[in-house]
């Protein structure tokens, strides 16, 4: 792992998650283009309500999460989560990255800086070889449903803070840990759990006495050989 990408691994609960729909280049028309030939990028973090399966669950972002737009507050878009390749900055005044909520999703877009890495990405973006985005989040709410002949679903209904937005090159593995704390808590506080281990443990001292009892039977027959 990177030095310049430990940031985000280091910080307690933090997630990331990737979205396939593809990040584009918006080119102006000839007249109106810029002789710079920087050119806007935009894409979406995540989409609503839109399952994705992350192998022992589902997840999906419910549209109430976007109910505070303080969110969008200084979030930083960087090429493959690297700090060092920043490419746009949603500071407030002065900000260079866009951040929205939609009816889809959360949407992103910026104009490429006039930097080297940014013009390289650009270019990559405009071949399709890039065409990925992916985002690092913390979760504040977060509810559990458990299906019966499939896997739990994950529902996010409300974040608690976004690092950043990113195009990337591959999409990043999901980070498992901090939605197996949260299944975990969902268990422990979930009734039927609490009834289905109580039933669980109350068969596994039924059995455990019946073998008590076939033990002490057989040593009183053999006392008295």
């Amino acid at each position: 792992m990177s030095k310049e990408r430990d940031y985000i691994e280091n910080i307690e609960g933090a997630e990331r998650r990737f979205i396939q729909n593809p990040v584009t280049i918006e080119k102006r028309v000839a007249d109106d283009k810029n002789e710079d030939g920087l050119f806007d990028i935009e894409g979406y973090a995540f989409k609503f309500n839109t399952r994705a399966n992350l192998g022992w669950f589902e997840e999906e972002i419910l549209s109430e999460s976007a109910e505070d737009e303080r969110l969008l507050d200084d979030i930083r878009c960087l090429f493959n989560h690297s700090p060092n390749m920043i490419l746009a900055r949603s500071k407030e005044g002065k900000g260079t990255l866009k951040l929205e909520f939609d009816e889809l999703g959360l949407k992103y877009s910026y104009k490429t800086p006039n930097r080297t890495y940014a013009l390289d990405l650009q270019d990559s973006i405009d071949k399709g070889d890039v065409d990925q985005s992916s985002f690092a989040f913390l979760t504040r709410e977060d509810k559990w449903i458990e299906r019966d002949n499939d896997i739990p679903l994950r529902q996010i209904t409300k974040f608690k803070k976004f690092f950043d937005v990113a195009p990337v090159t591959y999409p990043a593995y999901p980070d498992a840990t901090v939605a197996k704390r949260s299944l975990a808590t969902f268990k422990k506080e979930d009734p039927k759990e609490d009834n289905a281990s109580a039933e669980a443990n109350t068969d596994k001292n039924k059995r455990a006495s019946r073998s008590l009892d076939v033990f002490r039977a057989q040593s009183i027959v053999n006392q008295n050989r």
